[in-house]
């Protein structure tokens, strides 16, 4: 089945660190992948996109310099290094593929998502 499934999300106080896995199947998993962000109250928002090689990469602006997107594309994962995390960075975290790099655009269904919470 074409499937998306995050993980690694938990609870972690301001300024510690998180990884989160994706790992998807079938046709969920394309030549670029991003991942996604919806906080408490708000629109599902686009964080970080990444090419098949991993050199073409985008972030939002909310979150450049802090996270880092990769991908092994041999276990069809796409991963986001979370540092410096602030308690506005709760929320679920969804991955999915893009129709570009930097598009920001869903091209699969969602997956269940993961949790992620900042205590100050």
């Amino acid at each position: 089945q074409d499937q998306l499934v995050e993980s690694g999300g938990g609870l972690v106080q301001a300024g510690g660190s998180l990884r989160l896995s994706c790992t998807a199947s079938g046709r969920s998993f394309q030549s670029y992948m991003g991942w996604f962000r919806q906080a408490p109250g708000m629109e599902r928002e686009f964080l970080a996109g990444i090419g098949w090689s991993g050199r073409l990469t985008s972030y939002a602006d909310s979150v450049k310099g802090r996270f880092t997107i990769s991908r092994d594309n041999t276990k069809n994962t796409v991963y986001l290094q979370m540092n410096e995390l602030k308690p506005e960075d709760t929320g679920a975290y969804f991955c999915n593929a893009l129709s570009t790099y930097a598009s920001g655009r869903p091209l699969a269904d969602w997956g269940q998502g993961t949790q992620v919470t900042v205590s100050s």
